[in-house]
C-alpha cells in the first residue's frame, strides 16, 4: 500500500475529516466511474457515489489493511449498486425525456469544427449504446465482474476480493460473461 494513502486512512480513522476530504478527492473520479458503468445512469451514478463514501466514512475503521484500498472501496461501491438494485427491481420508472420533442432548426457553420461529424458522433453512440446495452443485459454479477476487469482494470485476484468470491469462480464467470456478450453482439458486430 501507498505510504501516504495509508498515512491518509490512519488519520481517517482517528477522525481527522481533512484527509477523508482528500482520499475521497483521490477516488471520486474512480468510484463515479464505476458507478455510472454499473448503473448506466448518471444520476444513479450520483447517488451511488454519495451513498458508497457515506458507508466508507462509517465503516474506516473497519478497514485492516488486508487488501488495497481501492479493492476494499470498489467492493462497497458493488454492494451499494446491487442493494439498490434489489430495491428498484419491483419499481417501474417512467422517464419524462421519452414525451419531449424538439423542433428541427438548421444553422449554416461559419467555421469548421475538426469534431467528429454529427454523423460519426452518431454511429460511435449507437456503437457505445450497443455494447453497454448488452453489458447492462448481463445478470448483475457477470456485468460487475466485466466491468471490474475491463474498464477498471482490476486483476482476477482483486476481483476475487471485491466479490469475495474464489479467483476460479471469477475467471469462469468472467470467462462465461464474455461468450454470452460475444453472441449478443455477433448479429450486429457490423457496427461495431
Amino acid at each position: 500500500m501507498d505510504p501516504v494513502e495509508k498515512l491518509l486512512i490512519d488519520r481517517c480513522k482517528s477522525g481527522d475529516r481533512a484527509s477523508f476530504d482528500t482520499l475521497i478527492r483521490n477516488y471520486e473520479k474512480r468510484v463515479y466511474n464505476l458507478a455510472y458503468r454499473l448503473s448506466g445512469s448518471y444520476d444513479d451514478a450520483n447517488d451511488i457515489s454519495v451513498d458508497a463514501f457515506l458507508r466508507v466514512y462509517t465503516a474506516i475503521k473497519l478497514f485492516r489493511g488486508d487488501s488495497h484500498f481501492s479493492t476494499w472501496l470498489f467492493r462497497i461501491v458493488t454492494n451499494v449498486y446491487l442493494d439498490r438494485r434489489k430495491r428498484q427491481k419491483n419499481k417501474q420508472h417512467l422517464s419524462l425525456e421519452e414525451y419531449i420533442e424538439l423542433e428541427e432548426n438548421s444553422v449554416s457553420r461559419q467555421i469548421e469544427d475538426p469534431a467528429p461529424t454529427p454523423e460519426e458522433a452518431t454511429q460511435s453512440k449507437a456503437r457505445t449504446d450497443l455494447l453497454q446495452s448488452a453489458i447492462s443485459s448481463l445478470p448483475d454479477y457477470q456485468r460487475t465482474m466485466v466491468i471490474l476487469f475491463h474498464t477498471e482494470g482490476l486483476t482476477y485476484e482483486e476481483i476475487a476480493e471485491v466479490m469475495q468470491l474464489p479467483i476460479g469462480t471469477v475467471k469462469s464467470r468472467l470467462n462465461r460473461a464474455r461468450l454470452v456478450l460475444r453472441e449478443k453482439l455477433s448479429p450486429i458486430k457490423e457496427l461495431l
